[in-house]
């Protein structure tokens, strides 16, 4: 048969104990500082992705002003083309009134000058 060496513990439950503490402690400790870092990361990236929000919102903020003008503008640039259609109807109808005169003396000129010929060249008799 063979004997096997008989192992002997050197070292107490106590100290053994105190070193599984201590290790335990340690690796707290770690966990703690990389959850500590982490924290510190998510923070400054949430305080990142605010700052942005903020200029997003400020720039919404703007477009949404220039929107405004711009209907406002618009309503001007609407009630400026129905003054212009109004005053464009009025000129059209001058327009018309006068082509309608101009026809008139221009045809009253010709039978002048066609009467004032013929009575020149003598073909309406002379009282």
């Amino acid at each position: 048969m063979t004997t096997s060496p008989q192992t002997t513990i050197s070292y107490t439950l106590e100290d053994f104990l105190e070193r599984f503490e201590q290790k335990i402690d340690r690796q707290f400790a770690e966990i703690n500082q990389k959850i500590d870092k982490q924290s510190a990361d998510v923070k400054q990236e949430f305080a990142e992705v605010k700052q942005e929000f903020v200029e997003v919102n400020q720039k919404f903020v703007e477009v949404n002003q220039k929107l405004n003008k711009l209907e406002i503008g618009l309503v001007e640039l609407s009630g400026e083309i129905k003054v212009l259609d109004e005053k464009f109807k009025g000129f059209d109808k001058r327009i018309d009134n006068q082509d309608f005169l101009n026809r008139g003396i221009l045809g009253a000129l010709v039978v002048a000058l066609v009467a004032g010929a013929a009575k020149l060249l003598g073909w309406l008799p002379s009282s």
